[in-house]
């Protein structure tokens, strides 16, 4: 088994809720978001965030607006619906019961080995 593999698969787990997350606190173009995943040490680039975040928008969880650039073209700006609040809500509460889960496993391991 490649542990990069598995590194790589949990990491695509968590990206749309880390995607979601960062837009919680506000209204963000694609290139502040992947700024601030690279802050936490989540590394993505565009050619994974771009086709993430229209996806989103697709499902009703995201809506954008169009702004003029001073230098370039104008940017897309993302921000959460309400149906994107909710969405977000529960997968924070799946997310605090899962890893409160998995912790318990590995210290109940750990105890035992």
């Amino acid at each position: 088994m490649n542990i990069e593999n598995t590194k790589a698969q949990m990491r695509k787990g968590v990206l749309e809720f880390c995607i979601l997350s960062v837009l919680s606190e506000g209204e963000h173009y694609p290139t502040e978001i992947i700024e601030r995943m690279k802050e936490a040490k989540l590394l993505i680039v565009e050619g994974t965030l771009y086709p993430l975040l229209t996806r989103l928008k697709n499902e009703g969880l995201l809506s954008y607006r169009w702004e003029e650039s001073p230098s370039g073209p104008p940017r897309k700006y993302f921000t959460l619906t309400d149906t994107g609040k909710s969405f977000l809500k529960e997968l924070t509460d799946n997310w605090t019961e899962l890893t409160t889960a998995v912790n318990n496993i590995i210290q109940h391991t750990q105890k035992t080995n």
